[in-house]
């Protein structure tokens, strides 16, 4: 009985340890269940994010290949359009009647900075010289009327001269300047109407000297302007060019565009911005190789960026004194003379 009883309690004992062991045990397993799981999340995190990361190499790997050809594409693009539209932004369209008038002063301001000198390109010595090499001075350069009016006036001085000049004689003298039959009807024309209605003289008011033959009003300006000294616009085809270059206007009627103009500017101005607007057109903005680089005006000009912007190419497009070339005149002004300017070669000179 006595081995009975001690054998007892030990049967016992053996749940009793082997709950405390499984009680010892469950948080370890339980532990190393969870770090699986956390591991196994992990994992399943990292495959998810693989194929992420390898598409991201890919582009990668591809995005210098479209950077690289973007810049061919531009470029190609640049050589078909106008750069203006992307090297200078054009004014917003907008742009108030105020902030015009203001835009558009600067410019006349700014240009008379850069051509003190600014003068009318056409050899004169008296109000009739002027007027017939105004009409002669049509669809050619006044480079090539001041060649050729020397030999005209020293023939036929006065108006009554000329009205009765042979055709033919008047023809060959004036043969270099183009449309020559043309131009001769319209000077022994005028000069007839000169002698019979104003008695030889050239009259000093617009609405007598646009009834003479070949006389508008482009011509009757540049007259009134600058042998009367009277105020007037000259809309040449420089002036149109450059003021809708700049725009000033959208008209293209020259009438129309010597109102839009004239009310951009007091009157006392009107006869020194055509002059200073013709020079600017001549020697810098071209009407097909502008040279923007060597432009005085560049920050105010819409249109900035239409011709060369490298300040040592836009050089190379200078013309008369600004690139050291000879000017339109063979008697110029002192004072372009004083600034550097060269008289034009005679005709023949090459």
């Amino acid at each position: 009985m006595a081995k009975a009883a001690k054998k007892a309690p030990v049967k016992k004992a053996a749940p009793a340890k082997k709950a405390a062991q499984a009680k010892s045990e469950a948080p370890t397993k339980k532990a190393a269940a969870e770090k699986k799981t956390a591991a196994e999340k992990k994992t399943a995190r990292a495959k998810k994010a693989a194929p992420a990361q390898g598409a991201a190499a890919v582009r990668k790997a591809v995005a210098p290949r479209k950077v690289a050809a973007a810049p061919k594409k531009a470029t190609a693009a640049v050589k078909k359009v106008a750069p203006a539209k992307t090297l200078a932004p054009k004014p917003p369209k907008n742009e108030s009647g105020t902030a015009l008038v203001r835009r558009a002063r600067r410019i006349n301001r700014e240009l008379a900075e850069a051509y003190p000198y600014a003068h009318p390109e056409l050899d004169f010595e008296n109000p009739f010289q002027l007027l017939v090499a105004t009409v002669l001075s049509a669809q050619t350069t006044d480079l090539r009327v001041n060649q050729t009016t020397p030999a005209l006036f020293a023939r036929y001085p006065a108006p009554e001269d000329l009205a009765a000049a042979n055709p033919e004689e008047v023809e060959e003298i004036l043969r270099p300047t183009g449309f020559f039959r043309a131009k001769t009807k319209s000077v022994i024309g005028l000069s007839k109407a000169l002698v019979e209605e104003f008695g030889g003289e050239v009259p000093g008011r617009l609405e007598d000297l646009v009834k003479l033959p070949g006389v508008g009003r482009k011509t009757a300006f540049v007259v009134l302007g600058n042998a009367f000294g009277r105020p007037g616009l000259t809309v040449d085809t420089h002036f149109q060019r450059l003021v809708r270059r700049w725009q000033w206007t959208e008209e293209t009627d020259p009438d129309k565009i010597e109102a839009a103009v004239a009310a951009l500017f007091p009157k006392s101005d009107w006869t020194m911005l055509s002059h200073h607007v013709i020079f600017h057109g001549r020697r810098i903005c071209h009407a097909r190789k502008p040279a923007c680089g060597a432009c005085p005006i560049a920050p105010l000009c819409p249109a900035y960026g239409e011709g060369e912007t490298d300040p040592e190419k836009a050089k190379k497009l200078l013309k008369y004194e600004k690139g050291g070339f000879p000017g339109q005149r063979l008697k110029p002004p002192q004072s372009y003379l004083d600034a550097g300017g060269r008289p034009a070669p005679p005709l023949g000179a090459g």
